[in-house]
C-alpha cells in the first residue's frame, strides 16, 4: 500500500492504479476502469434496446400498448401461420369434408389425411382432457379402452364431438345426469353402502367383511337398473356407463362409489360444432375411433 496520490485520490504502490478509497482490513479497492469493448458493447445494447422500442410493440399503456412502426405483432404472425396451414390442407380437408365416414374408412389416401389431422387437433382440443394418447383421467373417459358411454360407432362418436355431453352451446347435445342419491335424500347412508358394494361385484370386486349384497342388489334393481340395466352393462341411450367392467370413469374403490351415488351429476364435454370445420370434425371422428377399436 502507498501514500502516493494521483489527482488527489490514493495510488496503489503494487499496480500504480488510483484506488476508490475504500478499505477493508489493508486491503483497497482499485478503481480499474472497465475494458473498452466492454463498453461500446453496452452502449450499442442501450441503442439497440431504444430502437426496438420504437419499431416493435414494447410498452404497456392503461389501455393497450405501444404497436411500434413496424406495426409487426406475434400474433399476427401465427394468425398467418395458421391460415398458411389451412391453405395447405384445404383441398384435403375439402374432400373429407365432402366423403361420408364409411367413404372415409375406405379411402387410404383420405383415412391417411384424416387420422394424420385428426391427431393434431386431438393434441389441440382434447388432450388436456382426455390425455395425450387418449388414456383419460378422473372424471373424463378413457378413449382407449372401447368402452364408448354414448357409443362408439363412427356416427356416435361424431355425434358426441358436434354435440358435446351436457354442453350449455348445443340444444342437441347429450343429456342426463345421475341423480344424487344421497344428496336428495333419495338414499340414507347405509343403503348407499350397500348399494355401492354390490356395483363392486358386478366387475369383479370383494365386497366388505359384513356387506349385505341381497340388499344391495335390491336397491340396484329399484334405483339404478333403469339406466345402467338389470346386470348393470350400462345403456348408451342415456350415457350410463357399463359397471361390469374394469374401466372407472371415477374409480373402482368402495369410496368412489360413495362417493359418486351421494353426489350424481355428470361430466360436461364441449360442442365442438361451433369451433371446429366439418372435415376437422370428421378427421376427430376417424382418429378416435381408431383409438378404442371403435365398434
Amino acid at each position: 500500500m502507498s501514500t502516493d496520490t494521483k489527482g488527489g485520490a490514493p495510488v496503489d504502490a503494487h499496480s500504480g492504479t488510483v484506488t476508490t478509497g475504500h478499505e477493508w482490513d489493508g486491503i483497497r479497492e482499485l478503481n480499474t476502469p472497465l475494458p473498452r469493448w466492454w463498453l461500446y458493447t453496452f452502449y450499442a445494447c442501450i441503442v439497440w434496446a431504444i430502437g426496438y422500442w420504437v419499431v416493435y410493440p414494447a410498452w404497456p399503456l392503461l389501455s393497450g400498448y405501444t404497436h411500434g412502426v413496424a406495426g409487426w405483432q406475434s400474433r399476427n404472425a401465427v394468425v398467418e401461420d395458421i391460415a398458411a396451414l389451412k391453405a395447405l390442407r384445404a383441398p384435403m380437408n375439402d374432400k373429407i369434408a365432402k366423403a361420408s365416414l364409411s367413404e372415409i374408412e375406405k379411402t387410404p389416401e383420405l383415412l391417411s389425411f384424416a387420422r394424420a389431422q385428426g391427431s393434431a387437433a386431438f393434441a389441440i382440443n382434447c388432450a388436456p382432457c382426455h390425455g395425450s394418447g387418449g388414456q383419460g383421467a378422473y372424471g373424463y373417459p378413457n378413449l382407449n379402452a372401447d368402452r364408448w358411454i354414448w357409443g362408439g360407432t363412427l356416427e356416435e362418436i361424431k355425434t358426441t364431438i358436434t354435440h358435446g355431453a351436457r354442453s350449455a352451446d348445443d340444444p342437441a347435445t347429450h343429456l342426463s345426469a345421475m341423480p344424487g342419491f344421497g344428496r336428495d335424500g333419495l338414499l340414507d347412508a347405509k343403503q348407499i353402502s350397500n348399494v355401492a358394494d354390490y356395483v363392486r361385484t358386478l366387475s369383479g370386486g370383494k365386497p366388505e367383511a359384513g356387506a349385505d349384497l341381497a340388499a344391495g342388489k335390491k336397491l340396484f334393481a329399484d334405483n339404478c337398473s333403469a339406466c345402467h340395466g338389470p346386470e348393470g352393462k350400462g345403456n348408451k341411450d342415456v350415457g350410463a356407463p357399463n359397471l361390469t367392467t374394469s374401466v372407472w370413469l371415477y374409480g373402482p374403490a368402495k369410496a368412489d362409489i360413495v362417493k359418486r351415488v351421494n353426489v350424481g351429476g355428470g361430466g360436461v364435454m364441449p360442442a365442438w360444432g361451433a369451433k371446429l370445420d366439418e372435415g376437422t370434425i370428421k378427421s376427430l371422428t376417424v382418429f378416435v375411433h381408431s383409438l378404442g377399436g371403435g365398434q
